[in-house]
This record gives C-alpha cells, sequence and structure tokens, in this order.
C-alpha cells in the first residue's frame, strides 16, 4: 500500500490504495513512516499518490477502532517533517481530511488544477492530529485554519495556492515536482541539509 522507487539521490514515495481513494489505515501509516526513515540518505523526497485522488485521509473502517488517535499518525508525520532533505507533496488530487497531516509535514506543496482540499473534522466529530492546527496556521494564517477545521470549508486548487496551503499549480504534478527538486539533487547532500536546516 506504499511504494518506494528510487532514482539516484531522489526518492518518491506512492501511496497506492487507489481501489480506496488511498485513504490512510494503520499499516499504511506505519509503513510511511519506515519509507521515510529508510529513505535517509536521499536528497530529496516526493511524496504523491496512485490514481486520481490524493488522499480521502482516514479509513473510516478503522476510525471506529481507535485509527484517529493512534501513534501511527504521529510516527508518520514527524518522519516527514523530521527529513533532513528537502520534501514535496506531489498531490495528484484532492486531499482530505487526515492525509492533511502528511501533506502539511512536506517542504512544499503542488497539486493538480482539480484537486479539493477540505478537512471534515467537525462535521464528523474528530479531532485534527496534532501537529496539524498549528501547521495550518503557519501556513495559511489563524482565520483561513479555522475556515477549514471549524467552518469546513471546501476549497479547490486555486484558492489553496492564494491561501499558501500550496505553492504551485500544476497538470503534470511529478514533472513540477522534479522541476523544483533539480537544484538539490544536483547540490552535495550535506548542502542540501544545510539549507533546509537554516529554514527551519
Amino acid at each position: 500500500m506504499i511504494e518506494t522507487s528510487w532514482d539516484g539521490r531522489l526518492c518518491t514515495v506512492t501511496l497506492d490504495r487507489a481501489d480506496k481513494a488511498n485513504a490512510l489505515n494503520r499499516a499504511m501509516l506505519e509503513a510511511m513512516a519506515d519509507a521515510v526513515a529508510g529513505a535517509s540518505q536521499a536528497s530529496v523526497l516526493v511524496l504523491t499518490g496512485r490514481g486520481k485522488v490524493f488522499s480521502a485521509g482516514a479509513d473510516l473502517a478503522e476510525m471506529q477502532t481507535g485509527l484517529g488517535t493512534d501513534p501511527a499518525w504521529g510516527r508518520a508525520s514527524e518522519a516527514l517533517a523530521g527529513f533532513p532533505g528537502l520534501t514535496i507533496a506531489a498531490l495528484n488530487g484532492t486531499l482530505a481530511g487526515g492525509a492533511m497531516t502528511l501533506a502539511l509535514a512536506c517542504d512544499l506543496r503542488i497539486a493538480v488544477p482539480g484537486a479539493a482540499f477540505f478537512y471534515p473534522v467537525m462535521r464528523l466529530g474528530h479531532k485534527p492530529q496534532a501537529p496539524d492546527p498549528a501547521r495550518l496556521v503557519a501556513a495559511i494564517g489563524p482565520a483561513r485554519a479555522r475556515m477549514l477545521l471549524l467552518a469546513g470549508a471546501r476549497i479547490g486548487a486555486d484558492e489553496a495556492l492564494a491561501w499558501g496551503l500550496i505553492d504551485r499549480i500544476a497538470d503534470d504534478v511529478m514533472g513540477a515536482a522534479l522541476a523544483l527538486a533539480a537544484d538539490a539533487l544536483a547540490a552535495s547532500r550535506e548542502h542540501v541539509m544545510t539549507l533546509k536546516a537554516m529554514t527551519r
């Protein structure tokens, strides 16, 4: 359900559960954390999804058995946030709910024009993953964070770009990610890590 591929010092991690809209279950979150840890020698890590949806968020069946408070969320999120190189979320489609915790942990986010963004915790009676409110506030400001979390706003790619939730819109998100990764892949890994540390 998580696929990892390498091209030199570029590691691509793909959510591979397209038949379930890449809904995240416990096994996927654990595999995500392991994949990121296993990519520690990469200069650039690109996170993307298989199919037309990046991720529908948490697997609703497993939410009934405690997935919402499972420590696997924190392990996956912190693995991405702590990755020493450049991380790029290449959002191949809609990003919903708990999947926000993965995208927000990345340095850069690129989305296809038709992507939608929403975090329906208010309507569903859930809480967001622990790091997400602060990361949302840092990215888009407190009022817009409340729009997503409290008002249940659903926004498109253009609005997400204007808010600062994503950094670029591209029809070919993997091509755009590779273009953004080019300088980091051409530099030494140590230089990438140094500049990344300076921007934390």
